[in-house]
């Protein structure tokens, strides 16, 4: 709850809340929690963690989500995204999609917080969510999530030059200029923690620097 505060002030453009343990326990989404986190939160929110059913979708936008992120169950049940586009609006459904690249350099997607490969190339399965009715894909290189080594640029530029629907980059980001690689590659929005966990690096720095370089932001 502090750090929603604290994003609060820092001028942070929108909130992505993962429970990324939720669906390897077999846990449904802590509404409650969501729903105490919203009344604290003055900027848009993505949650996600353990949706597989429209009516998670449902309740999670009841107590203040803006966006609900899907990811496994949306492979193993690709028709919850199209229903709940339906439903609710493609505005309200982000897929997430995770990847890991091997030691033969192939980059594949993988499910339920990581564990289980679901043999889809990245950008088949961004075209495919998208056509079902998603409106915006969060994709996170598993392999540098943690590391602040800079974005998966090559999957990256791969899925947003194959998709027409918003693509957020995650996983790796360690400096502006990793942003700013990340929206040269094609991401329309960068997601970001340990950089601002673990260094002196602040948003507005972040928005500042692409701002210098013509990136469009909202201070």
């Amino acid at each position: 709850m502090q750090a929603v505060k604290v994003y609060n002030l820092r001028g942070v453009d929108e909130l992505v809340f993962l429970d990324v343990t939720a669906t390897l326990e077999g846990r449904a989404p802590d509404v409650e929690l969501i729903d105490e986190l919203a009344d604290e939160c003055f900027m848009p929110l993505t949650v996600g963690g353990g949706v597989r059913s429209l009516d998670h979708v449902r309740r999670l936008l009841r107590v203040g989500a803006d966006k609900v992120a899907i990811n496994t169950a949306a492979a193993v049940t690709p028709d919850l995204v199209r229903r709940a586009a339906e439903r609710f609006g493609s505005q309200c459904v982000v897929v997430s999609i995770d990847t890991r690249t091997d030691d033969a350099g192939t980059t594949t997607v993988w499910t339920h917080s990581g564990t289980v490969t679901a043999r889809r190339d990245p950008l088949e399965w961004a075209q495919e969510v998208e056509a079902l009715g998603a409106g915006e894909i969060l994709l996170t290189s598993i392999d540098r999530d943690g590391t602040m080594t800079g974005y998966d640029l090559e999957t990256l530029g791969r899925v947003a030059g194959g998709v027409s629907i918003p693509v957020i980059a995650s996983g790796g980001a360690g400096s502006y200029d990793h942003f700013a690689a990340a929206l040269d590659e094609g991401a329309a929005a960068v997601a970001a923690a340990s950089i601002f966990h673990f260094t002196e690096q602040t948003p507005r720095e972040a928005k500042l620097f692409l701002q210098e370089r013509r990136f469009p932001v909202r201070l």
